[in-house]
């Protein structure tokens, strides 16, 4: 009988191996974030009637974000510095949705004005009373090689991405503890956690919010109530390429590439929200090969140093070759 269930055992094994195997082959996030997409708490349950205020709420992953929380039945506060993108934005989620006018603010915000973000909070704060959920998305990306960078655009990088994120998230930080709960989710990136060529600036960036937050939800230990999360997406459709630096402050991309290789922004989102309604800490979000990248930096960074010196090498050709950076992964340079 003994004998009957080890071998029993020792054919489970390899099928147990196998599933998860091909599982991880078809993910587009991390085991965690599935599991809870599965088993966990609905967004559309979770997030309804909280007071959610987004930056970067004008285009891509911001606007989507926007769209999926309205269908939720959040209260929204949006920023960016659009105002009239910001305004669109708001009547396509009243368009969507059961929410009223007064359920959505429009508050413009300049992420590097950080003596206007006290303010900023206090106008937010008091218009709902409260806020439940701050998300951390505004930001720009880069695309050019370092040689050829102005120092110029790295300060622009840190003082966007880093400090005018660090800076509205204390504004709104001491509001969260004195009520003793609420969250603050950043969105990070790929980049926060692996270096990625061509974005040395953006991913210096993203690495010090990885950091800060990291060590911000070391501190609040004392407060449970407080869920401090970083978002991970790999490569997602949205205007981040379109508005991304170049070498020089002022020089615009010469082109984006084509995007539709990319993860669907709407499947980003719901992700975002899935993790968000059940208290994930950290979010890799990606399809493969991007995913493999974060296990493996995670888990065996010898194997990931490989691997990101033969992708990192077509990446950055492609990229001199005028295609997408991104997708360097799936498309052959050009010829001359």
């Amino acid at each position: 009988m003994e004998c009957c269930i080890a071998s029993a055992l020792w054919c489970l094994i390899p099928l147990y191996l196998l599933v998860h195997l091909l599982c991880f082959m078809f993910a587009d996030a991390d085991f965690t974030l599935l599991w809870a997409s599965v088993t966990g708490h609905r967004p559309e349950t979770k997030l309804k009637s909280l007071v959610v205020w987004v930056t970067g709420a004008s285009s891509g992953i911001g606007e989507e974000l926007a769209h999926q929380l309205a269908r939720c039945g959040s209260r929204l506060i949006l920023s960016a510095r659009r105002e009239d993108e910001l305004n669109r934005v708001k009547h396509r989620c009243l368009d969507c949705s059961n929410l009223q006018d007064e359920d959505i603010l429009v508050l413009p915000l300049d992420l590097l004005e950080r003596t206007s973000h006290e303010e900023k909070a206090k106008t937010a704060i008091q218009y709902f009373g409260h806020i439940d959920i701050l998300i951390n998305n505004g930001g720009r990306s880069q695309r050019s090689l370092c040689l050829e960078t102005s120092v110029d655009v790295y300060q622009a990088l840190m003082e966007l991405n880093f400090l005018g994120t660090v800076s509205i998230t204390k504004k709104v930080l001491p509001h969260m503890t004195r009520r003793g709960s609420g969250s603050i989710v950043t969105v990070s990136s790929l980049a926060g956690l692996a270096g990625v060529p061509l974005s040395t600036g953006y991913s210096a960036s993203k690495h010090a919010l990885q950091g800060f937050f990291n060590s911000l939800r070391n501190e609040l230990t004392d407060s449970p109530n407080i869920l401090i999360s970083t978002v991970c997406p790999g490569p997602v459709q949205s205007q981040i390429v379109h508005n991304a630096f170049t070498e020089e402050l002022n020089k615009p991309l010469a082109t984006a590439g084509n995007q539709e290789h990319k993860m669907p922004t709407s499947r980003c989102v719901h992700l975002m929200l899935v993790g968000i309604s059940n208290s994930v800490k950290e979010m890799w979000i990606a399809q493969q090969p991007f995913l493999l990248f974060y296990y493996a930096w995670q888990y065996a960074p010898t194997f990931a140093w490989l691997l990101t010196n033969l992708m990192s090498r077509k990446r950055v050709q492609n990229f001199k070759a005028g295609l997408d950076a991104d997708s360097a992964y799936f498309t052959k340079a050009k010829t001359h």
